[in-house]
């Protein structure tokens, strides 16, 4: 790889769930969204740096060095800046922690400013934008805060720092103690600024690092996998339980690709994946709430289930575009919303009740969910039946034609074993017949996927191309791991699709946005579980070894990444490249079963 030339996001990301913020690495809030995360931009300089607003802390000179790390076991970032003057460490995190027997989670961005060495001087600007950067706030001088306005959108910055220095562009301020700067939108902040943000500094640390000691985290790069874990909770919308791909949009496939997409929204057809990963950490909790966020849609959606919603449930999803925005390094165009959501994809059926299986059979959730198992297991078994047939635009979202993909027949085939499951467990002899034909009649679909000559599964029937998605015909178990035919076809997806440093494509053929040119980084964590599940354990953990250089300098993960040289790219961070890595780790970890004292 020429490391000269690779693209990094150089951003961390903090929250709550309630929002996300982007800190970069000179200390400017590059990205923030609110009041939700699908809300405009308040901060958007990572998509327009003159349209995007500031909220910086700038040294008066040059930045000589910039270092970012979390306070371990946390979603707490400190920036360090060296500049001729001096060093000054800035920490940013959203408040979190337990109050009143539920959570504290404002929207409130928390930064504490404090000298390291020398006598920085430093400039901090707060320029919030709204509507997308077309609108600016008007600015008001308070006591102790300045008050931004906009129609009815209230903000306001509480510091202990001079109200001057914000209204006064020429005179720098000399760090010689902590400053404390809070935001908030709507509540205004009224209580002691130093003692009250120390105070949720101590309680949200405490919070995050009791939340990783009560997760089940397995020996097998340890590490990674919390801080993956960590950044997968901060993309759970607590209020509704859904969980964001991403937090941004827009952010490019590659440079040029016109692939640039809005991912701040909840993908149902991931759901199983998600809930997968939540489970091996065994955090229940969120997948309870994000069970019940799937639930609700499936109550109220009584139609075609779509591919993605809104946080709040919402089904319409309009796509548009804003031309005045530059863009990410220039990448356009800019998208609001997502024409997927319109997509019809079969599988969503299967992902939904695989995804709440857990809910209706397993003994610790059971009880709370006997009343509506029946009804909503044939209300999903009723729609496998209808689309089972469909020809669909499949896992990758083809926006200009269809076709019966095997992945979305893999699904139907899950969610048809899922219910005989239930049936049994429930003595519902009916459904336990209805689901043993649908189960079959998926099989044979998948089985006309299938080139015997070749020894491989096509992506679709009468197609002559593979795509990784097949891979889970191995991970879900429709073939024996330990068997020839699994094997085979790995090792025929390897052919295809297998690239340099452990990367694997989604597919090489050319779709209607032409041929891809990065790879989609979840596609490789799900080689290394295919790796693992067919016995070449000692590759596996070799190709997830080297899957870890593709992270940045806080172990966070993109959606794709370049092969040539190992460039992020797309939307950051990638909600489900890190819960590919969580399932991956696990996968290994089950299969190893070493003792703990055994070197990882």
């Amino acid at each position: 790889m020429h490391k000269e030339r690779k693209h990094v996001y150089n951003t961390g990301i903090i929250g709550n769930c309630a929002f996300i913020a982007h800190v970069d690495k000179s200390a400017n809030i590059s990205w923030l969204c609110w009041p939700s995360f699908q809300d405009t931009f308040i901060f958007g300089g990572l998509l327009d740096k003159g349209l995007g607003g500031e909220f910086s802390i700038l040294p008066s000179g040059d930045i000589v060095s910039s270092t970012q790390h979390y306070l371990e076991n946390t979603n707490i970032l400190a920036t360090t800046i060296e500049s001729e003057e001096g060093s000054y460490r800035v920490t940013d995190f959203a408040p979190r922690f337990e109050q009143y027997e539920r959570y504290y989670k404002p929207l409130m961005l928390i930064r504490k400013v404090e000298p390291i060495a020398g006598h920085p001087k430093i400039k901090v600007t707060c320029d919030p934008v709204f509507n997308y950067g077309q609108q600016s706030f008007e600015k008001f001088r308070g006591s102790n805060h300045i008050q931004f306005e906009r129609a009815d959108v209230k903000m306001r910055l509480a510091t202990n720092m001079p109200i001057s220095h914000f209204f006064d562009d020429d005179i720098p301020y000399v760090l010689s103690k902590p400053i404390y700067l809070v935001l908030t939108y709507g509540s205004p902040f009224e209580a002691a600024i130093e003692r009250t943000a120390e105070d949720f500094l101590k309680r949200t640390k405490q919070y995050w690092r009791k939340w990783v000691k009560n997760a089940s985290i397995p020996s097998f790069y340890q590490q990674e996998v919390i801080r993956s874990s960590l950044a997968l909770k901060l993309h759970q919308y607590e209020d509704t339980g859904a969980i964001i791909a991403a937090s941004t949009t827009s952010l490019p496939e590659f440079p040029g690709s016109g692939r640039n997409w809005d991912y701040r929204y909840c993908w149902l057809r991931d759901s199983y994946y998600v809930l997968q990963a939540l489970s091996h950490i065994g955090h229940f909790e969120e997948m309870e709430r994000y069970a019940s966020y799937i639930a609700n849609i499936t109550q109220t959606d009584t139609g075609r289930l779509q591919p993605l919603y809104g946080i709040f449930g919402h089904h319409k999803l309009e796509e548009h575009t804003l031309d005045y925005l530059e863009g990410y390094l220039g990448n356009k165009p800019i998208r609001v919303g997502n024409q997927a959501s319109e997509h019809i994809q079969n599988d969503v059926y299967g992902q939904a009740l695989i995804a709440l299986l857990p809910l209706f059979t397993d003994h610790r959730f059971r009880h709370q969910n006997l009343a509506f198992t029946k009804d909503w297991t044939e209300f999903i078994l009723d729609k496998i039946e209808t689309t089972i047939d469909e020809k669909d635009a499949g896992i990758w979202e083809f926006r200009n034609f269809e076709n019966r993909h095997c992945y979305s027949n893999l699904f139907q085939w899950a969610g048809a074993t899922a219910a005989l499951k239930i049936a049994k467990q429930y003595n519902l002899a009916d459904m336990e017949k209805k689901a043993l034909y649908l189960r079959d009649k998926a099989s044979a679909h998948i089985e006309s996927c299938f080139v015997a000559d070749k020894g491989v599964y096509m992506n679709a029937v009468g197609s002559d191309n593979v795509d990784a998605s097949t891979l889970q015909l191995i991970m879900m178990g429709y073939l024996d791991p330990s068997s020839e035919r699994a094997k085979t076809h790995l090792i025929e997806l390897e052919k295809e699709l297998k690239g340099e440093h452990g990367l694997f494509y989604r597919y090489l053929h050319r779709d209607d946005f032409g041929k891809p040119k990065a790879t989609f980084l979840v596609c490789a964590f799900w080689y290394v579980e295919a790796l693992a599940c067919v016995g070449r354990l000692d590759e596996a953990q070799e190709v997830f070894k080297q899957l870890l250089s593709f992270g940045n300098h806080l172990m966070l993960f993109s959606e794709d990444i370049q092969e040539d040289d190992g460039s992020q790219w797309g939307n950051f961070p990638q909600a489900y490249s890190h819960v590919g890595l969580v399932n991956a780790a696990y996968r290994i970890a089950m299969k190893l079963d070493r003792p703990v004292f055994f070197e990882s």
